[in-house]
């Protein structure tokens, strides 16, 4: 019916001024965020405002990248996020296989109470892990910001669900072949979640990335912080900068429209297999 429709000139044109006009106001904050990190600081804050810089000043990250010290705290962050992507891949993989297609007794109650957990608020958990980090004396190490975060029942749902999905004769097959399940898992069904190991993954970055409350609670070290925590210091340091606030803020966001742009090809993909899985 779409299809048929958008067949008339007038109406794909339509159509495409809609979604530039959309796409132009979603990205005009980081147009300008961008620009205004290259201002000079008395030219940020005028009024009326420009859009373009008359002065490009590079400098404005170098000074932000010394004075957080910001740099270091944006090597913990990838740190910190690498470790939090590697697990929520690996443990979810393999938690969401076996809730999939391994028989054990115990299994749905099992499952059942690992997704229970994500009705609980953060909030609740905080004094506890908080208690837990002092014993094992990871208060103010990047240890209790990668540990704690390893395992996700959201991702062993998602992972399972999509498991569920894949035809059960081909795993029959592979086992009449005998293959194990281990081969199973890595010679079938990885290849074919691709897609969803990626959306997964992306996830997890943004998670990880993003985080600001727990590290606010368990770091407190200026080069063991992470680039969230480093934004907050940056603005109440220097609030009257505003060049060096954007600075640091292009810092911040310019991994995670990489790591969009790298991924948008799997989100795409996986919505097409969850539409074709859903007929």
């Amino acid at each position: 019916m779409a299809n048929v429709i958008l067949r008339r000139p007038w109406e794909r044109v339509l159509a495409y001024a809609v979604l530039s006009v959309t796409g132009f106001v979603m990205v005009f904050p980081f147009i300008y965020m961008l620009l205004s990190s290259l201002k000079p600081s008395t030219e940020v804050v005028q009024v009326p405002p420009t859009l373009w810089p008359s002065e490009i000043r590079w400098t404005n990250y170098l000074e932000v990248l010394n004075i957080v010290p910001l740099g270091t705290q944006l090597i913990n962050t990838v740190i910190v996020t690498v470790f939090v992507v590697l697990g929520w891949v690996i443990t979810s993989v393999l938690a969401g296989y076996a809730f999939a297609r391994l028989e054990f007794p115990g299994r749905d109650w099992l499952f059942g109470a690992y997704l229970a957990t994500l009705m609980v608020p953060f909030a609740v958990l905080i004094v506890p892990m908080y208690r837990l980090m002092l014993v094992f004396g990871w208060v103010d190490r990047l240890e209790a910001l990668i540990i704690p975060w390893l395992f996700t029942a959201y991702g062993t749902f998602l992972l399972r669900q999509f498991f569920m999905s894949i035809p059960k004769d081909l795993e029959d097959a592979a086992l009449i072949d005998g293959a194990s399940h281990w081969g199973i898992l890595f010679r079938i069904f990885l290849p074919l979640a691709r897609p969803a190991i990626a959306t997964l993954a992306t996830f997890a970055f943004l998670y990880a990335w993003n985080s600001f409350l727990w590290p606010l609670i368990i770091i407190s070290s200026p080069t063991r912080k992470v680039v969230t925590q480093g934004l907050v210091d940056l603005q109440a340091l220097y609030a009257a900068r505003v060049d060096l606030i954007m600075a640091g803020s292009t810092l911040a966001v310019l991994p995670t429209l990489i790591v969009f742009l790298f991924a948008q090809r799997y989100f795409i993909e996986g919505i097409a297999t969850s539409g074709l899985a859903g007929r």
